[in-house]
């Protein structure tokens, strides 16, 4: 089971998961840190824009499933790039419904993932920009 720290993550380390799925969302915490990443789970749209409010450092990187409830991935990515402090932290988005190249050039997503995730892609793609 995951566990929310209060300690401030490393930013050069750090990614921000987004996905409403318990499981798949500890699953990819559990990935991304098994790689040495240090990795966060957000069950939804809404609490990832409360937990970057409260955290002072920045992800290198934001996983971002589209579908959620609450505030759904697309919202989330509006909101985010509408705030100058997270605006730049690039975004992985994953879903298990296909989505067009321009839906995903305007979120400006720096790549997209069907579920179910080719791990061993994300980890290039974290890889990359981490």
């Amino acid at each position: 089971m995951q566990v929310e720290s209060d300690r401030e993550p490393t930013p050069e380390h750090y990614v921000l998961v987004v996905e409403d799925n318990e499981d798949v969302r500890e699953t990819l915490v559990e990935l991304l840190e098994s790689y040495g990443y240090e990795a966060i789970g957000a069950e939804h749209g809404r609490e990832a824009l409360e937990k970057l409010a409260r955290l002072r450092t920045r992800p290198c990187m934001i996983v971002l499933d589209l579908m959620m409830p609450v505030m759904d991935g697309r919202s989330f990515r509006l909101e985010q790039l509408k705030q100058p402090d997270v605006s730049a932290v690039p975004v992985v988005v994953i879903s298990a419904y296909d989505e067009s190249p321009e839906r995903m050039r305007d979120m400006q997503a720096l790549a997209y993932l069907r579920k179910p995730i080719n791990l061993t892609e994300l980890m290039r793609v974290v890889g990359e920009h981490c």
